[in-house]
């Protein structure tokens, strides 16, 4: 898979997550859980920046709406509905989701198509992501 490829895939697969997390504050009850949503949402966002501006440099075409058909859009549909529920069960989707998007990147940056540059950006933002996996476990422990 070209660099441009997995780079554009793994922008589209953050896009999607800025725009679960923004509905999931949208829905969840608990007002410290609708901000520390908000605050993934943003710093998703800036990933978002960093990969696109990768995407752009490699002469792609930059991502500026969610995939509509992902796996991980799916998924982030899936967090938002449960919020109709309760914040329980969309703090266990928030983590699945975190997993998801974590093996994704982890995947990435296994592949060896990729040039010096592009894998560096992937490494740099695979720290944020990180951090979104560690809040899925975090609030999925304080809600459950």
């Amino acid at each position: 898979m070209s660099a441009n490829t997995v780079l554009k895939t793994l922008t589209d697969t953050a896009f999607d997550s800025v725009e679960g997390y923004r509905k999931a504050a949208e829905k969840a009850n608990n007002p410290q859980l609708k901000q520390a949503l908000m605050d993934r949402a943003a710093k998703r966002e800036q990933t978002v920046a960093t990969l696109n501006a990768e995407v752009e440099r490699q002469g792609g075409e930059l991502v500026t709406k969610g995939t509509m058909t992902g796996e991980l859009h799916q998924m982030w549909l899936g967090i938002t509905s449960a919020f109709e529920n309760d914040d329980e069960a969309a703090a266990e989707r928030v983590e699945e989701g975190e997993d998801y998007i974590k093996g994704k990147f982890e995947a990435a940056l296994e592949d060896d198509d990729l040039d010096p540059q592009s894998r560096a950006v992937i490494q740099q933002v695979y720290a944020e992501i990180c951090e979104g996996e560690q809040f899925g476990d975090s609030i999925e422990k304080q809600y459950d």
